[in-house]
């Protein structure tokens, strides 16, 4: 499972790092860290939206646009997957010590 969240991480990053023209992904980098900040705070209402009123289908896509945009606006800030994985497994471990 993790294997697509890296593969849309590498792939957002290629984009990143090689533009391609008529890109989605490049359309937001151009548009810079508060648009992408905004469609991540979008996606996320969608989501909420969908948990309270729509079907699987629906909150299945709206989630899937919301890790898209977050792994974008994760790219903007200079962060990875791996920065997020080391987050929780440290706040898992304090949960497990006390």
């Amino acid at each position: 499972m993790s294997d697509m969240l890296h593969f849309l991480e590498n792939l957002i990053r290629d984009r990143q790092a090689s533009p391609q023209p008529g890109s989605y992904t490049n359309r937001l980098f151009d548009a810079g860290t508060n648009k992408i900040a905004q469609k991540v705070g979008e996606e996320a209402v969608e989501v909420v939206v969908a948990a309270l009123g729509q079907g699987r289908e629906a909150q299945i896509g709206e989630l899937s646009d919301l890790f898209y945009h977050t792994l974008v606006l994760m790219a903007q800030l200079g962060l990875r997957l791996e920065d997020v994985y080391a987050e929780l497994e440290r706040r898992h471990a304090l949960r497990t010590e006390n």
